[in-house]
């Protein structure tokens, strides 16, 4: 083995142990942040506070809704602006609303159908996510369809608003299982990638860590939410 060889060897060595530091790092803030949203939402319904923001809230509920697209926007246009502390005090204030405005699933499922569908939404996202993680394809090219076939759902879902069609709102929420399945597996991969290329321990390595463990939430959200349209049992 000559010098470069050895080089390029130990170079090879380093990235897949910064991509698997700063993968475990995604993950950290990403498993924190579910709990948080558990926490947030359990609280909300027990203390009541989902009943009136969901079903006697008026333009609070709204709030409560558009708040978290709200705090994803600023994360994603502020993001150079942004320190690391406060991308990660952002995030987790985040989750904590994301929390509350999910908290209306304990007024229409049993506790125990809200549990089952959460090892479901689990079990589906560890084997795409480790999918991702070790497939050596490039799944670049079914992120990019994957994307545009979400913004399609999404159109669809604003003019189902208008149609009020049952059956068409399951065929968009089973497309959606899929669109989010697989992209649970893309954004996996391309996590793995940034984590390769950055300098870890850097406040840049930390706040690409923060936006991997929000691509990954919303994947998890996403698909637990509507995995439990399906699997769920209603309260009534």
């Amino acid at each position: 083995m000559n010098l470069d060889q050895f080089q390029n060897e130990m170079l090879d060595g380093q990235s897949i142990q910064t991509s698997r530091s700063f993968v475990a790092n995604v993950f950290s803030y990403m498993t924190v942040a579910l709990f948080v949203s558990a926490g947030f939402a359990w609280y909300s319904a027990d203390a009541g506070w989902a009943e009136q923001i969901f079903l006697n809230g008026g333009i609070l509920r709204y709030v409560v809704m558009f708040a978290p697209l709200v705090a994803v926007l600023i994360m994603s246009f502020a993001f150079n602006k942004l320190s690391f502390t406060a991308l990660m005090a952002i995030f987790f204030g985040y989750s904590a609303i994301m929390g509350i405005s999910i908290s209306y699933i304990f007024l229409i499922y049993n506790l125990g159908a809200i549990g089952k569908v959460f090892m479901i939404t689990a079990v589906v996202f560890g084997v795409m996510a480790t999918l991702g993680y070790t497939t050596k394809t490039d799944l670049s090219k079914m992120g990019s369809i994957l994307v545009m076939a979400l913004v399609g759902v999404i159109i669809s879902s604003l003019i189902n608003m208008f149609m009020q069609s049952s059956a068409f709102d399951y065929i968009i929420s089973g497309i959606s299982v899929l669109i989010f399945t697989g992209l649970t597996a893309y954004d996996m991969q391309k996590i793995k990638r940034i984590g390769a290329g950055v300098e870890y321990g850097t406040a840049e390595a930390g706040k690409l860590a923060i936006m991997g463990a929000l691509s990954l939430y919303l994947d998890f959200i996403n698909l637990f939410l509507l995995l439990l349209r399906f699997f769920g049992r209603s309260n009534d």
